[in-house]
């Protein structure tokens, strides 16, 4: 059985069975069979687009970032290769295959008897990322039962982050009843939770750094595109230092600005469809709702999400923009970084992925999003130093060869995470007080939100309306029925 599901996404991938899920789901929850049909087709296309757009701009991004390292003539031996060999490495290996079907079971469970409002089988593709780290610890550990439960731990509390953000990213991001949940993207809550306070404190909340207040203030220099060929030729210039006396060098810097400018117009266009996809089932999720007033549905603890792919949210300009600035911040970071050993090169591209919940929480306020970055993904820098060797056995045990030259590898994507990597090296001592210590805290967590989850709604709100002149951004993906 699990050989055959094995080869069964081989054959179809993401673009083919994102998309079966959603159109199963959507008729589960009594969607129109042509509007499920739509819906369907929709994040196909749209999945297919990021991939289109993903695979030709990663490999530009990869040759600027390799240059600007071999400029300052540092080594890091922990070499950032993509999420790709970590998702073939999850669906490739027993243990994340059987996750990916008793999970599935498991999820539909935890919906069922209330521990979670969210309902993740709609966002089914993106379990690869809890078979990411259960495939890690079973080559770490050869115990599976302790790799399974693990997974399922680290399902538990994503779940948690998942519905303590849900209603800031479905009200920022415009998407009715929809939160985003997949364990690679959902952790960055934390710091944004964290560290708001302190920002206040410094005022950065007065601060107006938003799509809107750039184009105010910056007039054409504003624009997403103006803005992403700006730093295009900025990550260009910086990567061919040794080379600006050469006139072929400058027509590489230019055509990479014009490539980045060209994602930053298109990948708000895509996400736009891929967005689209959801519309059906987040209105569907409302009508099966008792018809109350908007004072009413404040304080429904019923209230459900449906769990979507971060790609929702990624070309929102805001998101995007403290994404991509955040590209070239973070590669400095990592060589300046003391005892840091790894390395962000492919996955750069995805940290606007990764920022959605910043973005969210502080309502668009891209300083804020850009310092929690910093913050946040050094402390992950060591997360991915301390798990690159393991992830690179787990991949060399179940997933594909290395690229010539590389003996270490990591996904910035998937490993940059320090509380999930705390959990993770908790799990594989088999220490019963270490273990112990993280299910109390997350027991803790779930009693605080199936009891307050109004009153943290209700602060989160406070605090994202801090963010004096900010009301999210206009461009923002706002969909509606068809």
């Amino acid at each position: 059985m699990l050989e055959a599901l094995h080869k069964f996404f081989d054959v179809f991938g993401a673009s083919t069975v994102v998309p079966a899920m959603i159109f199963i789901v959507s008729l589960f929850l009594k969607v129109n069979p042509k509007k499920a049909f739509f819906s369907a087709l929709r994040a196909g296309v749209g999945l297919t687009g990021f991939g289109w757009v993903i695979s030709s701009f990663a490999p530009l991004v990869t040759k600027y970032i390799q240059q600007m390292v071999e400029t300052t003539g540092l080594n890091l031996p922990i070499v950032d290769i993509g999420w790709q060999a970590g998702s073939l490495t999850a669906f490739s290996s027993e243990i994340g295959l059987s996750f990916f079907v008793f999970g599935l079971l498991i999820e539909l469970g935890l919906f069922l008897v209330g521990i979670t409002r969210v309902f993740v089988p709609s966002n089914l593709w993106n379990n690869f990322g809890y078979m990411v780290w259960g495939t890690m610890a079973y080559a770490t550990t050869g115990n599976f039962a302790l790799s399974f439960a693990f997974m399922v731990f680290v399902l538990l509390y994503s779940l948690v982050m998942s519905e303590v953000l849900a209603d800031r990213w479905a009200d920022y991001y415009g998407v009715k009843n929809a939160t985003i949940n997949s364990i690679h993207n959902i952790e960055t809550l934390i710091p944004a939770l964290i560290l708001d306070p302190i920002w206040n404190m410094l005022g950065i909340n007065k601060v107006k750094l938003n799509p809107e207040s750039l184009k105010n203030k910056l007039g054409i220099f504003g624009e997403p595109m103006v803005l992403g060929f700006i730093l295009g030729m900025i990550i260009g210039v910086l990567g061919s230092l040794k080379e600006l006396g050469n006139f072929e060098a400058w027509g590489g810097i230019l055509s990479f600005a014009v490539s980045l400018a060209a994602v930053m117009t298109i990948f708000p266009l895509i996400t736009g469809v891929f967005a689209s996809a959801f519309a059906p089932l987040a209105a569907a999720v409302e009508s099966n709702k008792k018809k109350e007033s908007e004072s009413e549905r404040k304080v429904d603890k019923k209230r459900w999400f449906i769990a979507v792919d971060d790609g929702v949210g990624f070309g929102e300009p805001a998101t995007i923009i403290a994404g991509l600035i955040l590209v070239p911040i973070m590669v400095f970071i990592s060589l300046l970084l003391p005892g840091n050993k790894a390395l962000p090169v492919v996955d750069l591209i995805a940290i606007p992925f990764m920022i959605e919940a910043m973005i969210a929480v502080t309502k668009g306020n891209i300083l804020k999003a850009i310092l929690n970055g910093i913050v946040w993904f050094s402390l992950g820098l060591y997360a991915a130093s301390a798990l690159g060797p393991i992830y690179t056995d787990a991949v060399q045990q179940f997933g594909a060869a290395l690229p010539a030259g590389v003996t270490l590898i990591m996904s910035f994507n998937l490993l940059a995470h320090p509380l999930t990597a705390v959990v993770f090296f908790a799990w594989i001592s088999g220490n019963p007080l270490y273990i112990g210590i993280s299910i109390a805290v997350y027991l803790v967590s779930l009693f605080l939100l199936r009891t307050k989850r109004e009153s943290i709604y209700s602060y989160l709100k406070t605090m994202a309306d801090k963010n004096s002149g900010f009301d999210g951004s206009k461009e923002k993906i706002l969909i509606g029925e068809d």
